[in-house]
């Protein structure tokens, strides 16, 4: 009863910190400012939570037409929320409100409210959990609860639940992690610990990834400073360890091996820059990732508590993870080797919670002359940090703030330590935890104004800028005109790639870490289709490319009335509000379609991006294992047949250097047919300047490229620009050095596209619910072949007349397969990759973790 009395104060307590942890966003939220970031955290976090949560709502878990041109969202958001354990929860509650009529809809105005709410039940759990880890590990409740505070509200928490809110999560699994290891190495039962490594391989494996290294770390140090008595059975341990570990894995591979097949299946290109080993960080003042609490410094320095087993374990365990902090290439080793990202320093945050838990624990050990050590010391490595950095002053606020914080807390110690009282210490705890709120409140402070949060406001999500009223006014237009729930419309709000999902349409456009990597190929090198941006983690538009348009169900655009110029061939206005304009396809092709005709992806390999949208839309392509059984269309590439005047640059041996602002080339046409319609004019171009993103122009069309130090660099440098026939091509770019070659151009008058609309009969049904798909076809040409604009994932099976068939990726990134002559019915479902297996090896792994931890009792 009495610790069922001391859980629930620790509950309260926590919940209350919290709380005071977060007033000055609560205080934000009052004022309809939001704990959202207005980058990431606006297109990407509450966007996410919203698809996620009208799928999971209506008992779809696995497959959205909505995100992108579609994809697995269960595998593909696993790096954000599908198998979230907050998230879910939250959902349920949501759910549960919803269905007693007490909240509205969830949408992203709606997570975007819920995000300070869901963070202090998230910064509560981690509190309690750490608390109760801690407690475990020999500490009294208020030290443990103290050094827990100290965990939850570390800068590092705030940073990442604002921006990307998921990273938060990780922190929440560190302590569990922990407690698995202690009840292995303290009383040789393995049953935390596979619960602690199955849930977090679950929650998210890149966080998996990171937590993993850390627990693997910590069981090395563990294994040198033992804690307990009775633990010089090493090869037991280990043996404990190891089949923990892949029991754990096995009950999470239900999720984690899906998550892990959608990462390894997306596109990142490699990281082509050096990473150095060491780079300078002021972590006392004004570090983005962590802040060293000061009371941390006094009792490391103190040297008195290194005789506390648990003190020096995590008191060396946090001198590690801080040397770790100033080397990119450990940034690297923690983000799979590829780019230096700080995302994993929370750990350093609960190493020296721990640190403070356990020093705070034994203060008393500390002599009045190690104090006045251990704070001299403090005092100079303060103030020499503010002599010897260039950026900071000593009568500055940031400098004077800090070194206020630090004299209270060195004053809290000094009246413990030389008191020695009940009421001293009390006063210790109750004035750290103070100083820690008011550092968590002043971060975020910094956050809103430094770090631009404040724009996330209410009137910013309602905003044309984002989800305008007008906007939504005219898709619903475009709704009520047409019901059919296949049609794309080519949208988006700037440079906000997520529109669809916020505006709740069928788009052409997605941002995302994860994405499918034959639809980014498709983009990048198949058709070279330009977005407009260049990036690894999006796609948009179809590079106002009509064929493309019309094979894909491109059937709307909408566009803002000034910007009115680049529209695609084959589109007219039917719509307009005072703002926009809407245009619809007059030649978009069947969603269903079928042909005899196949094309090698090997024999379209050398043709012009034109070609192959022309094999497209008179066939297929399929891989290389199939023959070509058609003639491939080829356009002559005209480029020898124009004049190319430099205009404000110079060019020699493939080098074109602009002298003049807005400089580049003219490519006049006048030599060519009238007839054309477009012109498809394709080059490669590299800005050789070390750091500098540059605008292309070509005529009307503008399209951003990144520096060559972007991390998000594709290195993808062929271009394919359509352009409306006219006299001159105009290629403009800023001052500079560009390699450019390999310039063609190519002209099309659409009689192909004109041809295959005008074939078109009506002889399919179709019925989409979630993840199957349900197709009556009347075979009546004969055809050998189907195709549909879904993109091609592992995980799609299909049936035809009750037969498998297998599922093959054509047109570069899309499903298709044999069909029988006449009638056909057809069953296309979708599971993630793995999937039947996984939830086997799951029920097996736990089945047998059952029975391995009940012999353990």
């Amino acid at each position: 009863m009495l610790i069922k009395r001391k859980i629930l104060y620790l509950i309260i307590s926590s919940l209350v910190v919290a709380v005071l942890g977060h007033l000055f966003f609560l205080r934000e939220w009052l004022l309809d400012r939001y704990m959202v970031g207005p980058n990431d955290g606006l297109q990407q976090m509450v966007t996410f939570k919203k698809i996620l949560y009208e799928q999971y709502k209506s008992g779809n878990y696995f497959y959205s037409y909505q995100f992108g041109l579609g994809g697995g969202t269960y595998s593909q958001l696993a790096f954000y929320f599908s198998t979230s354990f907050l998230f879910i929860l939250s959902a349920i509650f949501i759910f549960v409100l919803q269905a007693l009529d007490v909240i509205g809809p969830a949408d992203t105005l709606f997570w975007a409210n819920a995000s300070i709410f869901i963070s202090i039940v998230r910064l509560t759990s981690i509190i309690v959990i750490t608390s109760i880890v801690f407690h475990y590990m020999k500490s009294d409740w208020l030290p443990a609860f103290t050094g827990a505070c100290f965990y939850g509200l570390a800068t590092i928490y705030f940073r990442h639940v604002t921006y990307w809110e998921f990273f938060a999560d990780a922190m929440i699994w560190i302590p569990l992690l922990v407690f698995g290891v202690e009840k292995v190495f303290r009383e040789k039962r393995p049953n935390w610990l596979i619960f602690a490594i199955a849930v977090t391989l679950i929650n998210n494996f890149y966080f998996a990834y990171v937590n993993l290294i850390f627990i693997i770390l910590y069981i090395i140090f563990r294994w040198f400073i033992p804690l307990a008595e009775n633990e010089s059975d090493k090869g037991k341990y280990a043996k404990l360890f190891i089949c923990s570990g892949f029991l754990g894995f096995g009950i999470s591979a239900v999720a984690f091996i899906p998550a892990v097949y959608g990462y390894l299946h997306n596109f990142r290109p490699a990281y082509q820059k050096s990473v150095s080993f060491f780079s300078w960080d002021n972590i006392l003042f004004d570090s983005r990732y962590i802040i060293l609490p000061t009371v941390f410094l006094l009792l490391l320095f103190s040297l008195s508590l290194f005789k506390v087993q648990t003190f020096r374990l995590y008191s060396v365990l946090s001198s590690f993870f801080i040397f770790f902090h100033f080397s990119p290439l450990v940034a690297s080793a923690f983000n799979g080797f590829s780019a230096p990202q700080y995302r994993w320093e929370y750990l350093i945050s609960f190493s020296i919670a721990g640190a403070i838990s356990f020093g705070l624990e034994h203060i008393q050990r500390v002599t009045k002359r190690r104090m006045i050590l251990s704070s001299v010391i403090v005092l100079i490595l303060y103030l020499g940090t503010i002599i010897f950095i260039d950026d900071l002053h000593v009568f500055s606020l940031l400098s004077l703030a800090i070194l206020l914080m630090v004299s209270i807390t060195i004053l809290l110690l000094f009246y413990a330590v030389f008191k020695k009282e009940k009421s001293a210490f009390y006063i210790m705890y109750v004035g750290l935890l103070l100083l820690v709120i008011i550092f968590a409140n002043s971060f975020q402070y910094g956050l809103s104004q430094a770090g631009e949060v404040s724009k996330s406001s209410k009137n910013y999500l309602l905003s044309d800028k984002y989800n305008g009223k007008e906007q939504r006014e005219l898709l619903q237009q475009i709704k009520n005109k047409d019901p059919d729930s296949l049609y794309r419309i080519d949208w988006k709000v700037d440079r906000l790639n997520n529109t669809p999902i916020v505006q709740d349409f069928n788009g052409i456009s997605v941002y995302g870490s994860i994405l499918n990597e034959r639809l980014i190929d498709l983009y990048l090198n198949d058709l070279n289709i330009d977005t407009g941006r260049e990036s690894v983690s999006r796609y948009a538009t179809f590079g106002n490319r009509a064929h493309l348009y019309s094979l894909f169900q491109g059937k709307y655009m909408i566009r803002e009335k000034e910007s009115e110029e680049g529209v695609p061939y084959g589109f007219s206005k039917i719509l307009e509000s005072k703002n926009y304009i809407v245009l619809e396809n007059n030649n978009v092709l069947p969603f269903i379609r079928t042909t005899k005709n196949f094309f090698s992806e090997k024999d379209v390999e050398q043709v012009s991006d034109l070609s192959k949208e022309y094999a497209m839309l008179e066939g297929v392509i399929i891989p290389n294992t199939k023959q070509t059984n058609a003639e491939i269309a080829q356009d002559a590439n005209l480029i020898d047949q124009t004049k190319i005047m430099m205009v404000g640059a110079s060019y020699t041996n493939n080098v074109l250097t602009v002298t003049e602002e807005n400089g580049g080339l003219d490519i006049e046409t006048d030599s060519l047919t009238s007839a054309a319609k477009d012109l498809y004019v394709h080059f490669h171009l590299e800005n050789t300047a070390v750091d500098q993103g540059f605008t292309l122009k070509v005529n009307d069309y503008k399209t951003a490229r990144k520096s060559n130090q972007s991390i998000y660099k594709t290195y993808d440098d062929e271009l394919t620009i359509r352009v409306d026939n006219s006299n001159k091509i105009r290629i403009r770019l800023p001052k500079g050095k560009y390699i450019l070659r390999d310039l063609e151009l190519y002209q099309t008058d659409y009689a192909r596209l004109e041809y295959q609309k005008n074939k078109v009969s009506n002889n399919s049904t179709l019925k989409w619910k979630d993840n199957r798909i349900s197709i009556t076809f009347n075979n009546d040409r004969n055809d050998y072949f189907m195709m549909l604009p879904i993109p091609f994932e592992k995980g799609w099976q299909v049936k035809v007349n009750n037969k498998k068939q297998k599922i093959e990726k054509v047109n570069y990134a899309f499903i298709g397969f044999p069909i029988d002559k006449d009638e056909n019915e057809i069953e296309l479902l979708y599971y993630p990759p793995y999937f039947i297996l996984s939830i086997v090896l799951s029920s097996f792994s736990l089945l047998l973790s059952i029975l391995i931890c009940r012999r353990n009792q």
